[in-house]
């Protein structure tokens, strides 16, 4: 497991959104909820799945019915909006968050303490709130050698933090050659820089209005939704922060410069192979727990999946109608996650006799190491055991150009929101997820937080996810015990091998 995927890690799943919120934004968008069986077009054999696997799938007709006459957003086109974004006394700044990643090997136990101290990743119980940094040193110093081992693979560490600043970089210089005087900023989750990094830099800087753009196409509460989460406590900390206008980008996986971003990658590694159009377009996202969409009302799987039928419609403009399929990776836990799972569905299709297959990392906008270890080396190895011939990879984005100038685009399209929202317009430009503040989002998508039911509810014997979830209970149970224990008595082996420090 990449260490950059364990911020999906549900040791106790967290709800962030209440039930009567589900995935549907205010106002109200035309979205069907019925769980249509209807075959797929073109030669699609993404899984589908019965209403007891998900209580949260959408019509797709539906869904692109409601949406083709509301394309403000989705392309960059002359919108209905003031034509001034700014007044010449604005500062204005972009935001870019983004997970982060060790960028040495030394960096990996501290950047694993970072994550797993985080009471989004590792829920205790209000009586054990004390143990949250102990426990995470704990699990941090256990993994972190099978995380240098991925790491080493790759070069010695992350390139997440060199890619987003070249992003960063570019984005800014988009925007001046648009005519804004924009600057940009990255905030990470759990490296350097640190988002309250960036945002101590966005005040010296005296920013007035500002954007904040999530660098994940498609939002989940995971992952967009921790950091703006983040972003809230500082806000709601500081005065200057408070009184500073801004708006959330929180997905743009509609917007046409990323779809022809992304269809023109694949239709360039397309032509690499002898016979393009008998290779299968492996799409695959970043996995989610099944409990974040079913109970939390996560709009990840939605949004997903209606970015591959753009994109594969983009694609049929330009007469590739070649099968593709979606499944979902990284995976970890005994929680059940969004499937189909990426390694299992490459077995699948190797026994089904597919020989050419094409991987695209859909939710991914930077090489790292689910991309760079995780696709090209474990699952490359497990295509060509299970009887794929021809492997080949579409790069992530990066700083494609087509790309950048689209979030540009979606940048000065947003200003005229910045601090003052425009529903009835918000609502025609986001699918599933208006433009907002961070408290607005948050408030739709993460008003209550609470504890979401464990996947697996009664004991079954035998090798089971049962006795997994119960198995890895009672673990968590005793670590707690023991970290109890070595908190009171000063006493032990976290202590004895210098972990926790000893009192005299």
């Amino acid at each position: 497991m990449a260490a950059e995927s364990i911020a999906m890690l549900p040791w106790t799943i967290s709800s962030s959104v209440p039930s009567d919120h589900r995935l549907l934004p205010r106002g109200g968008l035309c979205v069907s909820q019925s769980h249509s069986s209807a075959a797929p077009s073109r030669n699609c054999v993404v899984a589908r799945y019965s209403s007891t696997q998900s209580s949260l799938l959408f019509s797709k007709d539906s869904l692109r019915k409601c949406l083709r006459p509301l394309k403000a957003l989705v392309a960059s086109e002359t919108l209905d909006i003031p034509t001034t974004p700014f007044t010449g006394d604005d500062k204005v700044g972009v935001l870019l968050l983004n997970l982060g990643g060790p960028e040495t090997l030394d960096d990996v136990q501290p950047f694993l303490f970072n994550l797993f101290a985080d009471p989004d990743i590792i829920r205790l119980p209000r009586l054990f709130r004390f143990l949250q940094k102990p426990l995470a040193q704990f699990i941090s110093v256990l993994r972190a050698p099978k995380s240098k081992e991925g790491y080493a693979s790759i070069g010695g560490g992350s390139p997440l933090r060199r890619i987003t600043d070249a992003q960063a970089e570019e984005l800014r210089k988009a925007l001046w050659a648009k005519d804004v005087p924009a600057k940009v900023y990255v905030g990470m989750r759990y490296w350097h820089p640190f988002t309250e990094e960036a945002i101590e830099q966005i005040k010296r800087d005296g920013i007035t209005k500002l954007v904040v753009l999530p660098l994940y196409p498609q939002f989940s509460i995971s992952t967009s939704g921790s950091s703006l989460r983040l972003l809230e406590s500082i806000f709601r900390e500081d005065e200057y922060l408070v009184n500073m206008q801004h708006t959330v980008i929180p997905s743009w996986y509609q917007r046409e410069g990323y779809i022809t971003a992304m269809a023109n990658l694949i239709e360039k590694e397309l032509q690499s192979f002898d016979s393009p159009e008998k290779v299968m377009i492996f799409f695959s996202a970043h996995g989610v727990p099944l409990a974040y969409v079913e109970e939390a009302g996560d709009p990840y799987k939605a949004e997903m999946e209606e970015c591959i039928d753009l994109i594969m419609e983009e694609l049929e403009k330009r007469k590739i109608t070649n099968a593709y399929t979606l499944a979902y990776q990284s995976r970890v836990g005994p929680v059940e996650w969004l499937k189909p799972y990426t390694d299992e569905t490459i077995v699948e299709l190797g026994q089904k006799g597919v020989k050419r297959l094409l991987a695209v990392p859909i939710s991914f906008v930077s090489e790292h190491i689910e991309t760079l270890e995780e696709i090209d080396v474990e699952y490359k190895e497990l295509a060509m055991k299970s009887g794929i011939e021809i492997w080949g990879r579409v790069p992530a984005l990066g700083c494609e150009a087509t790309f950048i100038s689209d979030l540009a685009d979606a940048v000065i399209e947003s200003l005229p929101y910045v601090g003052a929202m425009a529903v009835s317009n918000l609502e025609a430009r986001q699918p599933l997820v208006p433009l907002g503040s961070v408290e607005e989002l948050l408030a739709a998508y993460d008003s209550q937080r609470r504890e979401l039911p464990a996947p697996v509810t009664v004991w079954e014997w035998g090798w089971t996810k049962s006795a997994e979830t119960w198995n890895g209970r009672a673990a968590m149970l005793a670590v707690v015990v023991l970290l109890v224990l070595e908190v009171t008595t000063g006493e032990g082996f976290l202590h004895q091998w210098g972990i926790l420090p000893i009192h005299r």
